[in-house]
């Protein structure tokens, strides 16, 4: 569930920041386990949504309130050394995770290990081309700016997700992640996890694309004229196209055109369609 900042609010966060609450629930357990008649699961399960949709909107209030300490001295003082990331930090309190929390590929032979984790920090990340600075560090201020205040809701953040914890506990599930996603690339999350080295970047997630533009009907237009050799245009111009696709979500609907001496549809498909994995993935294929 994905909650940008309402345009009413963006005169004061302006950085239209986007908040994502990540859950997994296996629904059918769910309904089997929560109630016994057909209007009991529904009510409960409406309950659940209800929830959920209550803790995203309490997620932004926070993040607007923190944002308000961007500027303070003592935010921008407490902040150094005070940050752990998916790279060079070890987290005070790591654990190994259980089979039905997170897993990680990592092992020889390609086999699934479990992940360390840990459920009282965050961690932060930036994109490799902003880890500019020693040890991965950002350089740009207005990252610092977002790393620090950020930081700020970390006693929330903690706070969420032990009562996260309590409450999946009656359906047998783990609680759920928490994300930040800056405009500008800086990422924060709940638990801290090791994950790839500088890898991630939010603004490139559907997740993120989705609550900033709402959803959409795109047609790319590509020019694959043999020109478009030269200089390794082409492989720029399929970088980007695939860069595009990616961030779609299945509430968008995407065409391809390539032209060169005609036009056509890509795929043959001429009509946008839906956005979803098996689609995306035949149209970067």
């Amino acid at each position: 569930m994905a909650a940008p900042v309402p345009s009413s609010r963006k005169s004061r966060f302006y950085t239209t920041a986007v908040l994502l609450i990540v859950f997994a629930i296996d629904l059918n357990t769910f309904l089997c386990s929560a109630a016994d008649t057909d209007k009991e699961k529904e009510i409960a399960f409406q309950a659940i949504l209800q929830r959920m949709e209550q803790k995203v909107l309490a997620l932004r209030d926070e993040f607007e309130r923190v944002y308000q300490f961007r500027c303070d001295t003592n935010t921008l003082d407490q902040c150094g050394r005070n940050n752990y990331n998916d790279c060079y930090s070890s987290y005070p309190d790591a654990k190994c995770a259980t089979g039905d929390e997170f897993f990680e590929v990592q092992c020889e032979n390609g086999e699934t290990c479990p992940a360390s984790w840990d459920i009282k920090r965050t961690k932060v990340t930036i994109p490799d081309s902003l880890a500019l600075g020693p040890d991965g560090n950002p350089t740009d201020p207005e990252i610092i700016e977002s790393v620090c205040y950020t930081r700020l809701s970390d006693p929330f953040l903690l706070d969420n997700y032990e009562d996260d914890e309590n409450f999946w506990s009656q359906y047998g599930l783990p609680a759920s992640w928490t994300y930040f996603g800056a405009h500008n690339g800086m990422f924060r999350m709940l638990p801290a996890s090791r994950e790839e080295c500088y890898g991630y970047d939010p603004r490139r997630r559907p997740w993120f694309v989705a609550a900033s533009s709402g959803p959409k009907d795109l047609v790319l237009v590509l020019d694959t004229s043999g020109s478009m050799n030269d200089y390794g245009r082409l492989d720029l111009l399929k970088e980007a196209a695939i860069t595009v696709i990616e961030t779609l979500s299945v509430a968008d609907k995407v065409a391809i055109v390539t032209f060169s001496t005609d036009a056509s549809v890509l795929n043959g498909q001429n009509m946008l369609i839906r956005a979803t994995k098996e689609n995306k993935d035949k149209l970067i294929d």
